[in-house]
């Protein structure tokens, strides 16, 4: 007996290789076990089910796959504007790390995890900050919290040995003796714990067997020794976990390449031979055409936040380049502390809407299918998981089920593409993940949403002061800081990057 069924459903069904994107069809979802268990023509014959759920007025997609989130920064949301990436790294980092209690964790948590849920997302991927101390209540409370609201998570503890201030070039001749002194004296906890601890959750935490389970998640090659990288990789390839890695969002990255390693960061992780399959290069703005061909040639993927990187003026990195390569591009939000929203149809728009920018010829320009697969199976794959992101026997039943009767959908068109430009979540009825509904006419099923919502807005009332004084006393790095940003802009970088920014008109 089928555990679920939805009949007569439009559904967005797998692309084929090689063919235009596939129309949605109608048909019937057979649910069993947490997994899509039959597909059907409407009404073909079939076992009994436990439920019947009617689809024809909805039209049902994978849900989507957030490939990055921090978190840690959603107490920050609504709080920064107008900094690049250097300046207000700062603020969510401050020198002073704000003191938060494990419910307080749970509660920062669920802000994202609830935006996420309502925006039709199933599978989120949480790059936690948990330096310099590492509080393991931290962990799990934020790993409860995805339990508990009953979203897919895979959670990354932000893995590096190097004190951040030193992932920036030109830190000693530009910061007062005095602060670097103040900076250096910070004791973290030890690489060798941290990284004994993430072994620890990788043996019991692996997210093939848990809704919600660990990654491996190395900050960037700049906050990393090449021993340290080399060590994640080689506890990611023990456990055969996916990973995570920033790299290249800037300028001042790019900058900071030529500096610590005379070549590109994606050379130096090629030198290493960090980048496989299941391994996510974190923005790639600022790339070249060597630099994607390693890409390709490895297999890796390249997760792209075009919201977030307009937000902070990091750029626009060069999607069809990519796509061109065959390269796997999955989408993400990004943090709240840069963006504010964990909203996946602003980023599943923008990836759309924003690379028609980078090109005359039409022919060029993204389209809504092109970002649509990048939303829900290109992240899969770069989770090295081909159980989600399709609507497709044997796939894990995360299923978002949008009512065609709102306006979004009115007249009923083309369903991806009104998906796409149209639709902000009001259309969204009915969410499944592993089969389970977490949504049923629009109300999450699994938490008291009004109740957790009160419980933020206490917890964050109460944390106000401590944000405040942590804020403040980033004003005495914001001179030095500043200082290395301009500079690095007035760097010269190699001529093949490709271009990231519309140039000032004259």
């Amino acid at each position: 007996m089928a555990d679920l069924r939805i009949t007569g459903v439009l559904a967005k069904l797998p692309d084929t290789a090689d063919a235009p994107p596939a129309l949605p069809r109608r048909v019937d979802i057979d649910i069993e076990a947490g997994h899509i268990a039959a597909i059907r023509p409407p009404g073909a014959p079939g076992p009994e089910a436990a439920e019947v759920i009617d689809g024809s007025t909805l039209f049902a997609v994978p849900g989507f796959i957030n490939g990055h989130h921090h978190s840690h920064e959603n107490f920050q949301k609504g709080r920064y504007e107008s900094l690049p990436l250097e300046l207000w790294m700062n603020l969510v980092r401050p020198m002073k790390p704000i003191p938060v209690t494990a419910e307080q964790v749970y509660l920062r948590t669920m802000i994202g995890a609830i935006e996420a849920l309502r925006t039709g997302t199933t599978t989120i991927v949480d790059d936690l900050n948990v330096s310099p101390v590492l509080d393991r209540t931290h962990v799990e409370a934020a790993m409860q919290a995805y339990e508990d609201i009953g979203i897919r998570a895979h959670v990354g503890m932000t893995l590096f040995d190097r004190p951040f201030f030193r992932g920036v070039p030109f830190v000693d001749e530009t910061f007062p003796p005095d602060l670097l002194a103040e900076l250096a004296a910070v004791e973290p906890t030890a690489p060798a714990e941290v990284l004994a601890y993430a072994e620890d959750l990788a043996a019991r935490r692996h997210p093939a067997e848990h809704r919600v389970g660990f990654i491996a998640a190395p900050s960037a090659p700049q906050r990393c020794s090449d021993d340290f990288l080399r060590a994640v990789r080689a506890l990611a390839d023990r456990h055969a976990l996916p990973v995570i890695i920033h790299v290249q969002e800037t300028r001042l990255q790019v900058v900071t390449a030529q500096r610590f390693y005379g070549r590109g960061m994606i050379e130096h992780l090629h030198a290493l031979e960090f980048l496989k399959p299941a391994t996510s290069i974190i923005h790639g703005v600022w790339v070249s055409p060597r630099e994607l061909d390693l890409i390709a040639q490895s297999g890796a993927s390249v997760q792209h936040n075009p919201v977030s990187n307009l937000k902070l003026g990091s750029g626009l990195m060069p999607l069809r380049e990519m796509l061109r390569r065959g390269i796997n591009v999955s989408l993400g939000t990004d943090g709240c502390g840069s963006i504010e929203s964990v909203d996946m149809l602003r980023v599943l728009a923008g990836t759309a809407l924003l690379h028609k920018l980078h090109a005359d010829d039409f022919e060029e320009w993204v389209n809504s299918a092109e970002a649509f697969r990048a939303a829900t199976e290109g992240g899969a794959r770069a989770l090295g998981r081909a159980d989600l992101g399709r609507i497709a026997p044997g796939a894990r039943a995360d299923i978002a089920l949008y009512d065609m009767r709102s306006i979004a959908f009115t007249p009923l068109n083309n369903p991806v593409q009104q998906l796409t430009y149209a639709e902000n979540g009001r259309a969204l009825r009915h969410l499944f993940v592993d089969g389970r509904a977490v949504m049923r006419d629009g109300a999450l099923t699994c938490i008291d949403e009004a109740a957790v919502i009160g419980r933020i807005h206490d917890a964050a009332a109460a944390l106000e002061p401590a944000i405040a004084a942590a804020e403040a006393t980033v004003g005495r790095i914001r001179a030095p800081y500043e200082a290395i940003y301009r500079r690095c802009c007035a760097e010269p970088i190699p001529q093949d990057i490709f271009a990231t920014k519309i140039p000032r008109p004259r």
